[in-house]
């Protein structure tokens, strides 16, 4: 059960980082695609997926009156693990940028 878990939020965050590679390919002319980086960013959306899906599931939270955590959930998770990492860096970027123009 716990290796599915960790399969569903791998796929959930490979899953966001795929489309947040695809929107960047489609919002911008001339974009280059980088085989090597697209693999990496790739894998690194799925480590992401797999730390918060594990993390919500050792937390005990009970979501909707379920007291586990499903591979479905995993990768929903997983998926908006990806995209709450991605908002938060973005958050802090923009902080230190604003911070170094003041």
């Amino acid at each position: 059960m716990y290796f599915s878990l960790l399969i569903a939020g791998f796929g959930g965050g490979t899953v966001r980082g795929l489309l947040g590679f695809i929107k960047h390919q489609y919002s911008y002319k001339n974009v280059g695609f980088d085989l090597p980086y697209f693999f990496a960013m790739s894998f690194l959306s799925g480590i992401i997926g797999v730390l918060v899906a594990v993390a919500i599931a050792n937390a005990g939270f009970n979501i909707a009156g379920v007291e586990y955590v499903s591979p479905g959930l995993a990768f929903i998770i997983g998926y908006a693990g990806g995209d709450f990492m991605e908002s938060l860096y973005k958050i802090i970027l923009e902080k230190f940028s604003l911070g170094k123009k003041q």
